[in-house]
């Protein structure tokens, strides 16, 4: 190793270093998921404590799995979205629209003549669908994500309450609800799926190249567009992405609760956020981790169970939630100030020092990392 080399890489390390005005260890990904960790383990250990074995049960543990996994699977979907610097608002009205349409009395008499994989395929596709309409009208349309999914939320609910009628319709189909209200191996299956999504979300994002242009596009879109990348093309992808994660999940709450109903995913989007943004995800764009997103979810569903089981009102819950998503906002700004202060350290020639190719993507922006890596220099 040179010597340039040698003194570049221990001044990175001096930056890095708490005492050297860097971020730290827990600025980083692993770092970050670390502390997420810790949290939800000192969470069990106060559920644990006033809790008791009501709280340590078998029964109650895959219960607050069941409960976030329908929730897990729109987070997936709402991470995406925030790291390529959009915002979904719609998606708790989208599960609703799924599920009403996937269970009106034409889908479904056609899944008794078919299949019930009709009935999955008309929630997918209708989520699907929803989210195209967000990314053709915020990608080509210029509106701003916000207006554009508020917009949607407003129109996919009423447009569930439309087809049903304003009543909650019954899945009639025993097969479906028997295949999706099972297990395997003593593992429901509504956890199994959120698992598959989630690694199939981990995947997409970190090894593949449209993880890669995610980050670069939520990092500087303008970058990207010129080192080629088809930002609005993409940005459509990710909100079509995020639809069918709704799907997914209306599907889910279907076999939850037997029914499809315009009342499903009432407040989703908030949850959903929240569980992105404690998980790491920056609100601004260009970086975030799959795995954060589902801790910080367990996080959220963990909380909901111990003041459930400590007969706490659903009141005092969301103060609790309002402080911890504060908190995470604040940390959020803290180490991201602190990263950019470490990246110009360590840049030869300042904040104009890095050219455009430094990646491991051929001609992509910087901020496009090689291997889908959660924290690209924007």
């Amino acid at each position: 190793m040179s010597e340039t080399a040698t003194a570049t890489k221990r001044e990175s390390g001096a930056a890095a270093a708490p005492g050297g005005g860097g971020p730290g260890f827990m600025a980083g990904p692993v770092g970050r998921n670390l502390g997420l960790v810790i949290a939800l383990a000192i969470l069990c250990a106060v559920g644990v404590a006033t809790a008791g074995d009501r709280f340590a049960d078998v029964n109650n543990l895959l219960t607050i799995l069941r409960l976030a996994s329908v929730i897990g699977v729109v987070s997936i979907g709402m991470t995406f979205v925030i790291i390529g610097g959009g915002i979904d608002l719609s998606v708790g009205a989208l599960v609703a629209l799924s599920s009403v349409w996937a269970t009106t009395l034409a889908t479904q008499a056609l899944a008794e003549d078919v299949h019930w994989i009709v009935m999955v395929l008309t929630a997918i596709l209708v989520g699907a669908g929803a989210g195209l309409v967000n990314g053709v009208v915020i990608a080509y349309g210029k509106l701003v994500a916000f207006i554009a999914t508020l917009a949607m939320l407003v129109s996919a609910r009423g447009l569930a309450e439309i087809i049903a009628n304003r009543r909650t319709q019954i899945v009639q189909d025993r097969d479906f609800l028997s295949f999706f209200s099972g297990d395997v191996l003593g593992i429901p299956t509504l956890v199994i799926i959120w698992a598959l999504v989630s690694a199939a979300g981990w995947v997409l994002l970190n090894r593949t190249t449209f993880g890669r242009r995610t980050f670069a596009v939520g990092g500087n879109a303008e970058a990207a567009r010129l080192a080629g990348i088809r930002v609005q093309r993409h940005t459509v992808l990710l909100y079509v992405l995020s639809g069918v994660c709704c799907g997914i999940a209306g599907v889910m709450i279907m076999a939850r609760t037997t029914t499809g109903s315009s009342t499903h995913g009432t407040l989703y989007e908030l949850l959903a956020i929240a569980g992105v943004v404690i998980g790491g995800t920056l609100l601004i764009g260009g970086r975030g981790t799959i795995v954060g997103t589902v801790l910080g979810t367990l996080l959220l569903t963990t909380l909901g169970n111990v003041f459930t089981l400590n007969n706490l009102t659903s009141s005092a819950q969301a103060v609790a939630q309002g402080v911890i998503i504060v908190l995470a906002v604040l940390l959020q700004m803290r180490l991201a100030g602190g990263q950019g202060r470490s990246r110009k350290a360590r840049t030869p020639g300042g904040p104009g020092g890095v050219a455009s190719g430094a990646s491991g993507v051929p001609g992509s922006p910087a901020g496009a990392l090689p291997g889908g890596a959660s924290e690209p220099t924007t």
